[in-house]
């Protein structure tokens, strides 16, 4: 088997040796992007069954469709594409969006939690994404908190406040204008801004 590319390699020389038939090049760009793309959808579909599988048929998809890149966006918005896509699908054929529940035992978090999340409504910010990963329960709280969102809103907000993408990125993932895109992350912190207040009442 030949040595995989060199970890620092471009993405576009990677996908022109994919083009030219080399599968070691397609097996750096998966070992690149299959957590990322995992993450973001175990977040939409919130459960890991699911998403590893669906992160299985985005990386099929991939390869079947890799000679049809054309580089008009990054690979990393192609392929983020391409993932969003078949989770959304999945999810709207499954039903399976928003089955667990926040008053499961489960679910239940510390004041400490609850606590944080008050401060952060009262000055009418978003939840820091940093701030959050450092307090278990927090993340927790408010991921759940994220299945009560249609799928439409929890998808764009993983694209912005989770995966950090930038507006431009989230409009060619989600195939958007521009407009739509802020317009959307704006209800879409709404509504779950309403769901936290309902959660620490």
């Amino acid at each position: 088997m030949p040595d995989l590319a060199p970890i620092n390699i471009g993405d576009e020389v990677l996908i022109e040796q994919c083009q030219s038939g080399d599968t070691s090049a397609m097996e750096r760009l998966i070992l690149k992007y299959q957590n990322r793309l995992y993450n973001v959808i175990l977040r939409i579909c919130s459960n890991p069954d699911d998403a590893a599988e669906l992160t299985q048929e985005t990386f099929v998809k991939v390869i079947e469709n890799i000679g049809r890149f054309q580089g008009k966006s990054s690979f990393y918005t192609w392929a983020f594409r391409i993932a969003v896509n078949l989770t959304i699908n999945y999810c709207k054929r499954n039903a399976r969006l928003g089955l667990k529940s926040l008053d499961s035992d489960e679910s239940e978090s510390g004041d400490q939690a609850t606590g944080v999340l008050k401060d952060y409504l009262s000055n009418d910010k978003s939840p820091d994404p940093a701030s959050i990963a450092q307090n278990r329960e927090l993340c927790d709280l408010v991921m759940q908190s994220m299945t009560r969102l249609d799928e439409d809103h929890r998808t764009i907000l993983v694209l912005r406040d989770i995966e950090g993408m930038s507006y431009s990125q989230i409009s060619q993932v989600l195939e958007l204008e521009l407009g739509t895109v802020r317009s959307r992350i704006s209800r879409a912190r709404g509504k779950f801004k309403d769901i936290l207040e309902t959660v620490i009442e």
